[in-house]
């Protein structure tokens, strides 16, 4: 991590990312994409997510998240920074001289010669089913249907633990510690996600909020009655409800979304029944 001296109020509690792991700035241009932004608006143009918009340019890098080139060697030829992730992306070329994208986990460096298939090694960044993979490893990049892609532990510094095999299934805990059963031929990743530190970046000052296309929040608190729930009273004052809401008058902050869903029957344990 780097920090600042203390110059601003902005450089005095700003501690970013010191980018050691980077080897290139320049991303390969086959593997780019547009990225249009939405501003937080759906199909129709109305606001479906608040406090989008503005933010720097970016371009999209595709991501194999299915690792479909099985059985041929691949070596990582950069590792790179990506933003519109929070992990780092690593940079491969395979025998046939295509290239392709992928999570880079912890600890890879360039030079290093990756596989994926059935009974590959058990070394970082090789990929391989759930099935071939023992009890007590620890993974990323974990498919919940086979062959449509890593879905579970992409964010930096995420990691699932194997915990058990039994009747074509693999049981996994999941970085909130959820424990569910996903099918044993999913394919999932040797290692760490990297970019550890990531959670320990402080930003400073608004602006670079704003960079990322985060716009101002307004507490409800300071808003008139009309507006928000929250709002009115003489002086500061508490929000006078039993439970938080939303400007729409809906329950928030803790209320749980999650519906029933024919996934419920997988997960054995809860993430909030630890």
């Amino acid at each position: 991590m780097k920090t600042y001296k203390p110059t601003s109020d902005g450089q005095r509690s700003r501690i970013s990312s010191g980018f050691d792991e980077i080897t290139t700035s320049k991303p390969e241009k086959s593997l780019l994409a547009p990225l249009k932004e939405k501003a937080g608006r759906n199909n129709s143009g109305k606001i479906t997510v608040r406090h989008r918009g503005g933010g720097h340019k970016k371009k999209y890098r595709i991501i194999d998240f299915k690792r479909e080139k099985k059985d041929v060697e691949g070596v990582v030829i950069s590792v790179e920074y990506d933003p519109n992730r929070s992990a780092r992306i690593a940079l491969i070329r395979v025998d046939d001289g295509s290239k392709f994208y992928m999570i880079a986990p912890d600890g890879i460096k360039v030079g290093e010669k990756i596989l994926n298939g059935e009974d590959v090694s058990l070394t970082t960044g090789n990929s391989l089913p759930l099935k071939s993979i023992p009890v007590g490893y620890l993974i990323h990049n974990v498919e919940n249907i086979p062959g449509k892609g890593a879905s579970f532990a992409r964010s930096a510094g995420a990691v699932v633990q194997v915990m058990a095999h039994e009747f074509g299934y693999a049981l996994i805990r999941m970085p909130s510690g959820e424990v569910r059963k996903v099918l044993d031929n999913c394919r999932a990743t040797i290692g760490q996600v990297g970019n550890l530190d990531h959670k320990n970046q402080k930003l400073g000052k608004a602006g670079r909020s704003f960079h990322r296309g985060r716009r101002p929040t307004v507490r409800g608190l300071a808003m008139n009655p009309s507006d928000h729930p929250h709002g009115g009273g003489e002086g500061k004052t508490g929000i006078g409800l039993k439970n938080p809401k939303t400007p729409w008058g809906k329950p928030a902050l803790g209320k749980r979304t999650r519906k029933s869903k024919s996934s419920d029957k997988l997960i054995l344990r809860r993430r909030f029944d630890k």
